[in-house]
């Protein structure tokens, strides 16, 4: 290339990289820094600095505040359910120790005590078998059904029990109690995991009667009942009522359930015995731990094709465990040992109810209520005229002081100055005397404000 051309080349090269730095890059810094990066810098404080930290500031503050004041009411519940734990263990008078407030220790010696029941040295149960089998033929025995499955829970035992008759019926609807366990403590688990369509055939604090089951606007193609009907009292229907509710519900083709978590203190009331109750349905739930006093676990009794299906839908509900016999085992302790005293229970807790009813008359306090009057099982409410703290405040306080526990359960509040406990009658109550418990009654009410 010649030295001329070479020149051109490079003038052109020159000229060409001063053009593009005027056009190109000192405009585009200078631009920038116009356009973008002063701009965006204020912008962005104007837009988003100064307000993200404003609003932090209005949300993280109020947030903390918040937060602390919940975590003070969570400190404060927790020392209150320490205190009251305390004086429950410290206790030297109480009515009931129902087994969910041993210890680890006690709830143990269950064991021990049930090891005249079954013969320890034979293998342990698999997924349902052996100890399992004995326990569910005892329970389908005592209740005069075909058969009978454990399941882990109530709640997997009714579900399953319902949803098996839906198939036999062709009907999913299932009329029961607006204060039924399933309606109040289950979240929902009818229809949200077994595809049930659950309808209320009354929600007043009383079981159904025949005329509501028979005039019930739709059909249903089960009708299940709570007994006792543990929300509204532990309260239960006469024989009588409870023979034609269930006469009115089989007039329209259906099936009748128990929810019979508590059925095996119903004989007194009734006088009738267990297999009689029973028979009235199709299928029976029963609890091992409410009443009993078992670790855990609950059967369903009836019909053996029933039951067969039952024990499909138990492994597909996750209720194969593959051992169970220490629930099995504390439940053939409850049926040994607590099942033959309950009618005691029964009848001990309405010397209670009545001592209940006369102090708190002879204390003076302006509004109290023991309901029912008479109770109808072991268990029955305690209505009075006060805050819940106020009243947890007292019965803890006695606790501590006196070593009696009158109200060991906790109290609900269910209106300004308003609250309801439940109380039960179990093998510690039977020490109290009528004059024990109104003495009792006195020394709480001195405790309360006036």
């Amino acid at each position: 290339m010649s030295d001329t051309a070479a020149q051109g080349e490079e003038r052109v090269v020159a000229d060409s990289a001063e053009q593009r730095e005027e056009r190109t890059g000192t405009t585009s810094v200078e631009q920038g820094e116009e356009r973008t990066g002063t701009t965006s810098v204020e912008q962005g404080e104007e837009r988003t600095g100064t307000t993200s930290a404003d609003q932090g500031e209005e949300q993280v503050g109020t947030t903390s505040a918040d937060q602390g004041e919940e975590q003070a009411e969570a400190d404060e519940a927790e020392q209150r359910r320490e205190r009251r734990t305390a004086a429950y263990r410290g206790a030297r008078r109480i009515l009931a120790r129902p087994g969910h407030r041993a210890t680890l220790r006690e709830r143990l010696a269950v064991l021990d005590e049930a090891a005249h029941l079954y013969d320890l040295d034979e293998p342990v149960d698999i997924y349902g078998n052996r100890i399992v089998e004995a326990l569910e033929e005892r329970v389908a025995g005592l209740l005069g059904m075909e058969a009978a499955a454990f399941f882990p829970t109530g709640t997997m035992a009714q579900q399953v029990a319902l949803r098996c008759w839906a198939g036999r019926t062709g009907n999913a609807t299932v009329a029961l109690h607006g204060l039924s366990h399933p309606e109040v403590h289950e979240r929902n688990a009818l229809s949200t995991v077994s595809g049930l369509r659950p309808v209320r055939v009354t929600s007043e604090p009383r079981l159904p009667t025949a005329d509501e089951v028979r005039d019930f606007e739709e059909p249903f193609g089960a009708l299940m009942l709570e007994l006792p009907l543990r929300d509204a009292g532990f309260v239960l229907p006469s024989w009588e009522e409870l023979s034609e509710v269930v006469e009115a519900a089989r007039e329209r083709d259906a099936v009748v359930h128990f929810d019979g978590a508590r059925l095996w203190e119903c004989t007194p009331h009734f006088g009738r015995p267990l297999e009689k109750i029973a028979g009235l349905a199709d299928s029976v739930y029963v609890s091992f731990y409410k009443s009993l006093g078992g670790y855990s676990g609950a059967a369903l009794a009836g019909p053996k094709t029933l039951v067969d299906e039952a024990k499909t839908w138990r492994h597909r509900y996750g209720g194969m465990v593959i051992h169970q016999f220490p629930a099995v085992l504390s439940a053939l302790a409850g049926l040994e040992r607590e099942l033959p005293r309950l009618p005691e229970y029964v009848s001990h807790a309405r010397v209670v109810a009545a001592a209940l009813r006369e102090g708190f008359a002879a204390a003076g306090v302006p509004w109290a209520r023991v309901h029912p009057e008479e109770p109808h099982t072991h268990e029955f409410q305690v209505w009075l005229p006060y805050d819940a703290e106020v009243l947890a405040d007292a019965s803890v306080e006695q606790a501590e002081e006196t070593k009696t526990f009158l109200f060991s359960d906790h109290w609900d509040a269910r209106g300004p100055g308003l609250a309801v406990t439940e109380v039960s009658v179990r093998a510690e109550g039977l020490e109290w005397t009528a004059d024990d418990v109104k003495a009792a009654v006195r020394d709480f009410v001195e405790r309360l404000p006036h």
